[in-house]
């Protein structure tokens, strides 16, 4: 009956305590074949990235999304999002005053997939061996606040804090901190290919053709002791080349339901469309979109241009011209519905203006045109993104200022490349580990961070972040944040450019679609059902 569904998610956690799901693998229903999904995401392994799904080495919303079906972790972010809950744990919290001592008890009777007794002992090895391995995607940054982890006894486990971090639950929450068995992951090594154990609400089989998985089949785990409720027996996971092909699946029947990414022309053409039995569910998100710059890189070492660039980009072109409804300008790294977020780029540079760029270059002597490459991937983000990318190019060189090109690369090969500091500018997505402020600033400007950009900023790291963390209040951390917003602005490490919504097309006999993403972009399979929607 296709039928537009918006879901209003309590991205301050108002909803939390009515929503969140409780119960284990025991809970739901079991009747029907597997749901199938497609996604565009894809999963590759490579000679530079041999390991994609070792919780150690995952960082990107694709195999993320994979390991919170299977690794299981000591807190989770519930339904409706809101503070994070207990899911391997039985009961979390600071032990202390100072937010610097974090105790954690495991639930009675935690066991693997396989049926091995899960200990204290594996909690503290598989947190340990994130940090110890430290992969070069900086995943284990998110863990840089704990200073050593003590077991005391078979299920108590504590966490010893090097600084004071409220936001350390929403961290034993992401795939990192996730429990493995050291029976299936090596102490100091990776695990290559795409075998995932863990404790989790499934286990996961992968049908592989040419280094890339094209299936992934997740069973419900037998063994899974946690808060979820899981509401099917089994769902399987297609990796579509592009989003028309996605569609086109859905279309036929093929598949269940369709997630990231849609193009925009699709997720218009069901908002529009009456009849059918497709449903498409638009819920707010809080994935962002930005430009990046290796601060080292001649062309744009300068901070003048890198201002003159922010000064020139005109964000509602641009989404008006790609994404439409679907997106919103953004201002700053930290999106407008998250607690600390503020306007800091409009505060600076107003509306789009080419006789301020000019001003700002000629001020820092700068040569015109300033000549550079906006590289982008062509399969992570969706099809939009290389439309996206020739209007930034028209945008910067109409104003005569630059002469800028731009590149387009498969995310297997963009990856490494921009790890290994081979591009000037670039354009990424952030959907973040959990909806916190901290969570869309640290990660890009603190020590390790994950674009392993040379761009430091001392006050930044040695106070503000600190500053940050110390306050369990958010709103009371608005202060320090605002301040590092700011900063950024001044600087212009990175330009923010929108904020989009998300979106889930699912067939009408399915469900729980509603729930199957949060406002991180978690895709939650466990929601999933077959039946008849209401």
């Amino acid at each position: 009956m296709n039928r537009k569904t918006l879901v209003l998610s309590a991205v301050v956690g108002l909803l939390a305590p009515v929503l969140a799901a409780c119960g284990g693998s025991d809970s739901g229903s079991n009747s029907g074949d597997a749901i199938v999904v497609g996604t565009t995401d894809r999963f590759t392994a490579s000679k530079e990235a041999p390991a994609p799904l070792d919780p150690a080495y995952a960082y990107d919303v694709g195999t993320w999304n994979v390991l919170r079906q299977t690794v299981q972790t000591l807190m989770v972010q519930p339904r409706g999002d809101g503070d994070p809950q207990p899911d391997a744990a039985e009961k979390c919290g600071f032990s202390d005053s100072g937010n610097e001592r974090y105790s954690c008890t495991l639930r009675k009777g935690l066991e693997f997939s396989n049926g091995d007794a899960i200990t204290a002992e594996d909690v503290k090895f598989s947190i340990d061996r994130a940090r110890g391995i430290k992969a070069d995607s900086e995943v284990y940054a998110l863990l840089s606040t704990i200073d050593t982890v003590e077991t005391q006894g078979d299920r108590e486990v504590i966490f010893h804090l090097n600084s004071a971090d409220a936001t350390f639950p929403y961290k034993l929450s992401t795939p990192v901190a996730g429990i493995v068995n050291p029976k299936d992951y090596e102490k100091d090594k990776l695990r290559d290919g795409f075998s995932v154990d863990g404790s989790g609400p499934y286990t996961l089989e992968t049908e592989v053709k040419d280094d890339a998985v094209v299936k992934a089949v997740f069973t419900k785990n037998s063994h899974y002791k946690g808060q979820l409720k899981v509401n099917n027996s089994k769902v399987e996971m297609r990796s579509f080349e592009d989003a028309a092909a996605m569609g086109s699946a859905l279309e036929k029947g093929d598949i269940d339901l369709m997630t990231r990414s849609m193009t925009p022309a699709q997720i218009t053409k069901l908002d529009n469309a009456s009849g059918g039995n497709v449903d498409l569910n638009e819920m707010p998100g809080l994935e962002i979109r930005y430009l990046a710059f290796n601060t080292n890189s001649p062309s744009v070492k300068t901070q003048a241009v890198r201002q003159a660039m922010a000064q020139v980009i005109d964000r509602g072109e641009l989404i008006a011209k790609v994404y439409g409804t679907q997106a919103q300008p953004l201002y700053s790294l930290v999106p407008a519905t998250i607690t600390g977020h503020s306007n800091a780029f409009f505060n600076e540079y107003g509306d789009p203006s080419v006789s301020k760029a000019r001003s700002l270059l000629t001020k820092a002597a700068i040569t015109t045109p300033v000549k550079m490459t906006l590289h982008y991937t062509t399969d992570h983000y969706g099809t939009a993104t290389a439309q996206e990318f020739e209007i930034l190019k028209k945008q910067l060189n109409k104003s005569g200022l630059f002469d800028v090109t731009v590149q387009g690369t498969s995310w297997d090969k963009f990856v490494p490349a921009e790890r290994a500091g081979k591009y000037d500018v670039w354009g990424m997505g952030w959907f973040p580990d959990f909806p916190d402020a901290d969570n869309f600033l640290a990660p890009f400007l603190d020590k390790n961070n994950f674009l392993k950009s040379p761009y430091a900023n001392g006050t930044i790291i040695n106070n503000l972040i600190p500053e940050s963390r110390r306050e369990a209040d958010r709103l009371t951390a608005s202060k320090s944040l605002t301040q590092i917003q700011d900063i950024v602005a001044n600087e212009v490490p990175l330009i923010p450019l929108w904020q989009g919504k998300q979106y889930i097309a699912a067939r009408d006999d399915i469900t729980g679609s509603e729930w199957a993403l949060n406002s991180s972009s978690t895709l939650q399979l466990w929601e999933l059902g077959r039946g008849v929607s209401e």
